[in-house]
């Protein structure tokens, strides 16, 4: 088979996606050239010329085609665990706005992220602030297990921190949930056979590593 596959993704599913997906793919569809554009922003994968793209389901619209890649997630709060002892424990979202925190600013509209946190049927948005800010989320964890400030992740991404303790969660009850990630695609197109090549590897890979995740108890 050739052809060509090309994919926006978010920084935050390439060690979820790309990085157990592509090898395999590669492996068995040599002939197919994929490019992967990684970028925190939304695109109009139809009008950019793109094949498919991975998102949050509710950034995903509403007449695209879904397949599942993650298990259902949050987003938490964590700090170094010397951080919390300098500054203490945030009790309640109002308490950030009393605290340091490593902000994710925005390439394209420059605005910094509220960050979500809900519980039961009520939520916030704080508009927290900090001594940095950063769009990449490899400065943003660095900085906070140097004990900078708390910050705002999907949590899949900081379990190796959690689970060596450099990183710490706080606010747990209001960890906001989410579906997961998924790749999406258009209802409408004709789907490439190297796409469809793609999908179906990608759904092989993901759930089979769904399943080693909830053998071995979940993600936490």
């Amino acid at each position: 088979m050739t052809g060509r596959v090309r994919l926006t993704v978010p920084a935050i599913a390439v060690p979820f996606v790309i990085t157990p997906v592509l090898p395999r793919f590669v492996a068995s569809y040599p002939k197919v050239e994929v490019e992967v554009q990684v970028e925190n922003v939304r695109r109009d994968i139809v009008a950019e010329g793109f094949d498919a793209g991975v998102r949050l389901e509710e950034f995903i619209e509403r007449d695209m085609v879904q397949v599942r890649l993650t298990q259902p997630s949050r987003f938490v709060v964590a700090a170094a665990p010397a951080y919390l002892k300098r500054r203490g424990v945030p009790e309640s979202p109002k308490d950030l706005l009393a605290h340091e925190c490593i902000t994710y600013r925005s390439s394209t509209t420059r605005t910094l992220y509220a960050w979500e946190l809900e519980r039961g049927k009520k939520s916030w948005r704080i508009p927290v602030q900090g001594c940095v800010s950063t769009n990449d989320e490899r400065v943003m964890f660095a900085m906070a297990e140097a004990g900078l400030g708390l910050i705002y992740a999907f949590e899949p991404t900081i379990l190796p921190q959690l689970r060596r303790g450099s990183l710490r969660l706080v606010l747990e009850p209001f960890a906001a949930a989410v579906p997961g990630l998924f790749l999406y695609f258009p209802s409408r197109a004709q789907v490439s056979p190297a796409l469809r090549a793609f999908i179906d590897t990608a759904r092989e890979v993901t759930t089979a590593l769904r399943s080693k995740e909830g053998e071995g108890g979940g993600a936490r």
